[in-house]
């Protein structure tokens, strides 16, 4: 059993992972501001799940704050940090692209000092996809990522430089993950997933951004968390993984078609300019998790997108009332 430090816990991968640390028995110091980036009651809704378990423990905190931090970590004994707290949403970022670089930059550092301080030197930390902007496809992790495309995507490869800096200096093990458009039930309603069904059950228009044809890779939130926990347990050193679908990419077009059909409703679309924040196709290569943490995807993408539906529609009344 160990004791671990999971920063935006009540987030939808944060979330996940959490459960999934909790079912096998560690110990779960969950930590979040509860931002209202995006419908809080969906946050408040993870959280009441995972306060069945009583090996969970769960603080409102801002990692921006460096006291707080500095406190929590005098006051527990902590073998390993998950960094998942971060802003996220690329479009977002260019109209405040200021509290990206105090939540995902400044947070992350007042955690990597107060692990130097208190001798903890295990750190996963989350990163994107988005990255990868412009680079040939499938993206693998040897790719020279220098070319960042939004604030959110800068302040990630920001983050990464960060965390690798404290390796060198005082030889912390961290491990990047590379998550690549993540989904599942409980998903955040800000992404295309959820808002898609959504908008297609309650037969309102659906804003769809260029012409459909663009593709993502996307991956089901159980595999992520549970990749996620691989390299929690497997990898010393410094290193990055991408994880991703690992198969073949989907147009968004075929995601609304796949909901159409589990729906049994047509959706009404209207078609926006692409954006210029957005990526137009991301693929991963997923053959170092494979190797080193003995992780690939179980669920393809309309097993995930079945699950998904079921989940809202088992939540009906509940996902009536939140804003996307």
């Amino acid at each position: 059993m160990k004791t671990i430090l999971l920063t935006g816990a009540a987030g939808f991968i944060g979330a996940e992972t959490t459960k999934l640390l909790l079912e096998r028995g560690d110990q779960v110091i969950g930590v979040d501001n509860l931002n209202d980036y995006y419908d809080v009651s969906l946050k408040l809704h993870r959280l009441e799940n995972l306060k069945k378990f009583s090996n969970f423990n769960f603080l409102h905190l801002d990692i921006e704050d460096k006291k707080a931090v500095d406190e929590l970590f005098q006051k527990y004994t902590i073998d390993a940090v998950l960094n998942l707290a971060a802003r996220a949403g690329v479009r977002y970022s260019m109209d405040n692209p200021f509290v990206y670089f105090t939540t995902n930059v400044n947070g992350l550092l007042n955690i990597l000092e107060a692990m130097k301080v208190n001798g903890v030197n295990k750190l996963i930390q989350a990163s994107t996809s988005s990255l990868y902007a412009g680079l040939p496809l499938p993206f693998t992790e040897s790719l020279q990522v220098d070319s960042p495309i939004s604030p959110y995507a800068a302040s990630k490869k920001a983050a990464e430089v960060l965390a690798y800096t404290y390796h060198h200096l005082y030889k912390f093990d961290v491990t990047i993950l590379r998550y690549f458009t993540v989904y599942g039930p409980s998903g955040r309603p800000d992404m295309s997933i959820l808002r898609f069904i959504k908008w297609i059950d309650e037969g309102k228009e659906l804003q769809l951004f260029g012409d459909g044809t663009q593709t993502r890779d996307f991956t089901f939130v159980t595999d992520i968390a549970e990749g996620t926990i691989a390299a929690l347990d497997k990898i010393n050193g410094y290193d990055v993984f991408n994880l991703g679908g690992g198969k073949k990419p989907i147009t968004m077009s075929e995601i609304i078609s796949i909901i159409e059909g589990l729906l049994d409703k047509k959706a009404r679309i209207k078609k926006l300019p692409f954006h210029q924040a957005d990526m137009s196709e991301t693929q991963a290569n997923i053959e170092r998790a494979k190797l080193k943490l003995k992780w690939e995807p179980k669920v393809g993408v309309k097993e995930g997108i079945e699950k998904t539906v079921q989940w809202y529609l088992e939540n009906h009344e509940f996902c009536k009332r939140l804003k996307v």
